[in-house]
């Protein structure tokens, strides 16, 4: 079925990013009554036509700042993300399964998990409180979200004041506790000096309890007047002693941790009537976590300075035993000796006696893992030192399935790559089963399955335990004609080249290093060359790649650059255009050896290349779009009258020139989807379209002559993601309410390749991809399909150049070695990356006349500043020292910018 364009009023929509702030509007005191309570779709029917959704595998790549098991039924287990949704354990598969996915364009902020609690009674139940700011950057109230199956399905009550799943102190907690004698009972913890809150219902309303004494008084940043930094963390913590009363009838005894230095423990003894501050407590610190060890009726809480999840300088343990009232400082480290505060904490239900904590902020040289079993009184670390700086280690780690997770460090001792974590604030030992253990980091799930070898004098192995587990916020998408299927720019991670969906990459953009890229591109015609820019992690804001991503180096930069900003590649590669923050537009015909101011645009304008004509370069800015046919070097103002408020996005199609879609506005203001077949002279809005905010192209539908176009849209009223096969003139809904993922409006691209085939960026639940059976395309990673472009794995059968690789002296350990590569193309290299891999585990020490890069076995060695231009028939040589053992023959295949050279 297709759907035509109709016209509507808009619907809600907002970007979850920051913006200049407003302040958080008052909330006063709610009652149950006051409180409602509205169905969710968990599923719906499928979508025609019909689509299967799978994410592109990168696995985790954001902070994981919860982890809840079950203590009645074994392998049930969820995660809670900060923007990413909520998870559930799949034993047999040993994978995360998102539970969220529903949650659509207006309700983006309730994919922000500010706790989560499984049901001990009924462990069918489960219960979320979602919401991602507390201040206007989320547009919505949070709410408490309930599941009666395991939360295949969602019921939810939106609560009358915001929820903080990204704030400061998301990772104390669980705010959210079901009490484990009368399980219609729970408790939540808000933030924002909303206090403490109960439902006596199942969660299906929710009424502030009047007679807790302590809202909490603690802010990040109170000088902060944005609403985030200065935000109260408030009530962070519930815990049942479940030994206080029989099932059947409320617990009794509660301990409450609330965000306050002096005032951090709070109990009920009587079923949560009256409530007390703990006598004797430790002050000036927060109280991260609070379990209690019903078996022994130790309450154990870790403690900080400040609220996490990436601060802290100091921090403590203690032990209250419930039966004396006696608190015990059981820190496994002297106070004078902390730099990092205390959070993950665990009690092994099936070793009474023995817990864990972590040291959640310690970055160097490492996190710190603690275990005692004696209820603290002595304790075990993960590593300590054995003369400083060498490190002696009690676990052995493998990171073979998430290989990027060293992130291709290779630090100076006592620094590890990879590292134990950081951000360490969830840790849970599972209840059934005392070997098992798994801990939240920054960036990954990782657990053991063999913990109590450590207990023993041996070490316990950790791996990532994150399979399904998708968190990375997506800038920016691309899927050139040939080569990898997708490239792509993210947040903390930077970006990928995925040669298959379906695998792990080895590693993340590198060299130049980006904590976030912002903007990526690739020559239409020449796809081998590609351009990205970002947020450096030093003042390296852009970088170049010749071999379609594989590799990359760093250019040059216009003085001025605060961050990425856009960027465009010339559809032949022989020019880009960037549009950094902090300085004007500029150009360069060269891989960034120099830039030049260009005119007639204004500063970050958004920039674009036409994919045919490699003269020409598009601009747009505050309603006004521009053009370039000069290569960048100047601009005219052209069309008028687009979106001058809001996100705009907009793209060319491939093959065609000056062929234009642009995407964006704002609500109640101009916003859709427009078109221009006049290189942004004028442009038509395309009727029916109320609000679009992505749009991209993929390979045309069988009989078409007009590539397939995708938007991130609302049509007809209704937000999805929708796709035409004939330019524009109808339009069909891809998606279904089940598959959803908050926010998708930065990026949407389809696969040149594949027909059908759709890539998303999300904010938070990383990149999907969508696939339909309607056929016509050709899978990419396929090597064997004759009507495939060359695959980036293929053997090229003209090789385009020739390398000479020669052991000139050797010695035991240690050898040297010269190589010669020698162009045989017709066309001269600027810049050359040369790719081999050692067979018996050679390493690289050092290298003059290149520049290099060793992941493992594989090395990339590229020209420096004097060598990068080689002539047809001319050479570059370069050598080297390295080390081996056990042999040492020469790397058996040589490639330079993916294309395979011949060896001798």
């Amino acid at each position: 079925m297709t759907a035509g364009l109709f016209t509507a009023g808009p619907a809600s929509a907002a970007r979850p990013s920051p913006h200049p702030p407003a302040a958080p509007q008052a909330v006063g005191t709610a009652k149950a009554s006051d409180v409602s309570t509205k169905s969710v779709p968990g599923a719906a029917a499928a979508a025609d036509p019909a689509y299967t959704w799978k994410n592109v595998r990168i696995d985790g790549g954001g902070f994981v700042p919860g982890i809840v098991f079950n203590r009645t039924e074994k392998n049930l287990a969820y995660a809670r993300t900060d923007i990413g949704g909520a998870y559930r354990w799949d034993q047999s598969g040993k994978q995360w399964k998102p539970l969220l996915d529903w949650v659509d364009w207006d309700r983006w902020g309730w994919t922000g998990v500010a706790s989560i609690a499984s049901d001990p009674v009924q462990p069918a139940k489960v219960y979320a409180a979602v919401g991602t700011y507390t201040n206007d950057w989320d547009p919505t109230n949070g709410a408490i979200l309930r599941s009666a199956d395991r939360g295949a399905t969602w019921q939810a009550t939106p609560l009358p004041f915001k929820l903080g799943g990204n704030m400061p102190g998301r990772g104390m907690g669980e705010r959210l506790a079901v009490d484990p004698n009368k399980n219609s009972v729970l408790y939540f913890g808000a933030p924002s000096g909303k206090g403490l809150w109960r439902s006596t219902d199942s969660g299906v309303t929710w009424s502030q309890v009047a007679s807790f004494p302590n809202p909490g008084n603690y802010a990040q940043d109170p000088s902060d007047t944005s609403g985030y930094g200065n935000d109260i963390q408030g009530v962070v913590w519930v815990t049942f002693d479940e030994r206080s009363s029989a099932a059947g009838s409320v617990t009794k005894d509660i301990y409450v941790g609330v965000a306050d230095k002096e005032n951090a423990v709070y109990r009920s003894t009587d079923g949560g009537t009256t409530w007390s501050r703990v006598a004797g407590q430790p002050t000036g610190y927060l109280a991260h976590k609070g379990v209690l060890d019903s078996a022994t009726g130790q309450l154990f809480v870790t403690l900080s300075d400040t609220g996490g999840p990436y601060d802290g300088g100091k921090g403590r343990v203690y032990r209250y035993t419930t039966a004396t009232g006696a608190w015990t400082d059981v820190s496994p480290v002297a106070e004078a000796d902390t730099y990092y505060g205390f959070s993950g904490l665990s009690v092994d239900r099936q070793k009474p006696g023995t817990l864990m904590a972590t040291a959640y902020s310690s970055w160097f040289p490492d996190t710190q893992i603690f275990r005692s079993t004696d209820s603290g009184a002595t304790w075990k670390q993960a590593w300590e030192y054995n003369g400083y700086p060498n490190r002696v280690n009690h676990y052995t780690q493998d990171i073979s399935s998430v290989p990027w997770l060293s992130w291709g460090g290779n630090p100076s001792p006592p620094e590890t790559a990879p590292k134990l974590g950081w951000m360490t604030e969830a840790l849970e030992i599972d209840p059934f089963d005392s070997n098992r253990m798994m801990y939240g980091t920054g960036a990954t799930i990782y657990g053991t399955e063999n913990l109590t070898a450590w207990d023993t004098g041996g070490t316990f192995g950790i791996k990532p335990m994150i399979k399904g587990l998708e968190e990375t916020a997506v800038n920016d998408l691309a899927s050139p004609p040939s080569g990898a299927p997708l490239l792509s720019g993210m947040l903390d991670l930077g970006g990928f080249r995925h040669t298959s969906l379906d695998a792990v990459p080895a590693m993340m953009f590198r060299s130049p290093n980006m904590s976030g890229t912002t903007s990526l591109d690739f020559a239409e015609a020449s796809p081998n060359t590609v351009v990205r820019v970002g947020h450096g992690d030093t003042t390296q804001n852009v970088g170049f790649s010749t071999d379609n991503g594989a590799n990359w180096f760093a250019g040059s930069q216009p003085s001025g650059v605060t961050g990425g900003g856009t960027v465009a590649a010339a559809a032949d590669g022989s020019a880009f255009v960037w549009s950094p923050a902090g300085t004007g537009v500029h150009r360069t015909t060269g891989f960034g050896t120099s830039w030049t101011a260009s005119t007639g645009i204004p500063a970050d304008a958004i920039v674009e290349s036409d994919r045919k004509n490699p003269r020409k370069f598009y601009g747009f800015k505050a309603g006004t779009f521009y053009v370039s046919t000069d290569g960048g070097a100047t601009f005219a103002a052209k069309a008028t009258g687009l979106p001058a408020e809001g996100n705009v996005r907009f793209k060319a199609v491939p093959g065609a020139e000056g062929d234009i879609w642009l995407a964006g506005g704002k609500e109640n203001g101009t916003y859709g989807l427009w078109h221009s077949t006049d290189s942004g002279t004028t442009f038509t809005k395309v009727t029916g379209v109320q609000e679009a905010d992505a749009v991209g192209f993929g390979k045309a539908a069988t009989g078409a002559a007009y590539q397939t176009i995708f938007i991130s849209a609302q049509i007809d009223g209704k937000r999805g993601i929708y796709r035409s096969t004939d330019k524009g003139a109808t339009w069909v809904r891809i998606n279904d309410d089940a598959h959803q993922w908050g926010w998708t409006g930065a990026s949407i691209t389809g696969d040149p390749r594949v027909f059908g085939r759709v890539y998303i960026a999300t904010n938070g639940r990383g990149i999907i991809y969508g696939d339909t059976a309607e056929g016509g395309g050709t899978d990419p990673t396929d090597p064997t399909d004759p009507t495939d472009p060359t695959d980036p794995t293929d053997p090229d059968p003209t090789a385009v150049c020739a390398v000479s690789y020669k052991i000139t002296n050797q010695w035991s350990g240690g050898f040297q070695a010269d190589v010669t590569l020698t162009n045989k193309g017709t066309t001269a290299l600027n810049g050359w990356q040369l790719g081999w891999s050692f067979g018996q585990g050679q390493k690289i020490t050092q290298m003059w006349n290149a520049a290099h890069q060793q992941t493992g076995a594989v090395v990339t060695a590229s020209n420096v500043a004097w060598n990068g231009g080689v002539a047809p028939g001319g050479t570059a040589s370069f050598g080297f020292t390295g080390s081996w053992s056990g042999g040492n023959s020469a790397p058996a295949a040589f490639t330079l910018g993916g294309k395979a050279c011949t060896s001798g």
